[in-house]
């Protein structure tokens, strides 16, 4: 099995798509080589900002070793909730530093292969050869094996509050498909989402999607921003967050971290759209429920 870097440097670094293609070997897709970490170290570039905490490798690698460590004997989905916020709060990264998919190349090759195969490499059947998709390793930020967790992240949590993301992850269509919507961006749609999570009016994964489908093309006639508006978005909190790195304490492990300081999302509008979302789920179509089709996502 796919093993961790043999040597890491002390920053992380920026890893380009065209040279991380070059490592994305047959023997690397099936869990069967190891990633060549000082030729692969050869082609990185610098990180863009020059804040010593952020830039540090060792917290993140700890962080990924410990997710990998207490959900050894689990089904390797469950540690999407425990490290989607916890990645999040250890990296600090503004949005636009978080679209750069040079970063998340360079975390999956160059810092963590290893748990990109242990999360990603898919079960075990009879005449297959078994490979992990590419874009798990060098993809979109929704299916990239560490961006869906940080945009995941990022878009779940309720100002400094990551509680929603775990809920949020706990269903895996949830990052399967949600994280495609562009209406997911509008914050009360997200936390509208996650409430009938925690109610359990949406349960399976199967039950997410159709939610999810729901709830967009619903979003072609009905503007979520009218009806359910969010507070004005104040970039300061994040900045005093993103520059408070250097002297904040490492990520708790059984505790949630504490995000940025922003204002939280209004309860009114979310009560809006949680119950205009609870009437659209009655109404979708759902494997099990009579006339309802068979088409689930089924990724992981």
């Amino acid at each position: 099995m796919t093993d961790k870097p043999n040597f890491l440097p002390e920053r992380l670094a920026l890893l380009a798509d065209l040279n991380a293609a070059q490592y994305l070997t047959d023997g690397l897709l099936s869990g069967k080589e190891d990633v060549p970490a000082i030729a692969l170290n050869k082609t990185t570039e610098p990180l863009a900002h020059d804040s010593r905490s952020r830039a540090e490798l060792a917290p993140v690698r700890d962080l990924i070793d410990d997710a990998m460590y207490k959900f050894r004997e689990d089904r390797p989905t469950s540690a999407d909730a425990w490290l989607a916020p916890r990645l999040h709060a250890a990296l600090r990264l503004t949005r636009r530093e978080a679209a750069d998919r040079r970063i998340w190349n360079y975390l999956a090759l160059g810092v963590a292969p290893d748990y990109v195969v242990w999360r990603h490499l898919p079960a075990k059947s009879e005449g297959e050869q078994l490979k992990i998709a590419v874009r798990r390793f060098r993809g979109p930020a929704y299916t990239q094996a560490f961006a869906r967790l940080w945009w995941a992240a990022e878009l779940f949590r309720d100002g400094p509050d990551y509680r929603p993301v775990v809920t949020a992850c706990g269903n895996q269509e949830m990052l399967n498909t949600v994280l495609r919507m562009d209406v997911v961006d509008h914050r009360p749609t997200a936390q509208a989402m996650v409430r009938l999570l925690e109610r359990g009016t949406v349960t399976k994964t199967r039950e997410a999607n159709a939610l999810a489908a729901a709830i967009n093309a619903s979003a072609a006639t009905l503007v979520y921003d009218v009806i359910a508006p969010d507070v004005e978005r104040d970039g300061t909190p994040l900045r005093e967050w993103v520059d408070a790195a250097e002297s904040a304490p490492a990520v708790p492990r059984r505790d949630l971290p504490i995000g940025p300081y922003e204002e939280k999302t209004p309860e009114r509008s979310v009560d809006v759209l949680v119950g205009h979302f609870a009437e659209l789920f009655a109404e979708a179509q759902v494997r099990g429920r009579p006339g309802a089709d068979d088409e689930i996502s089924g990724e992981t």
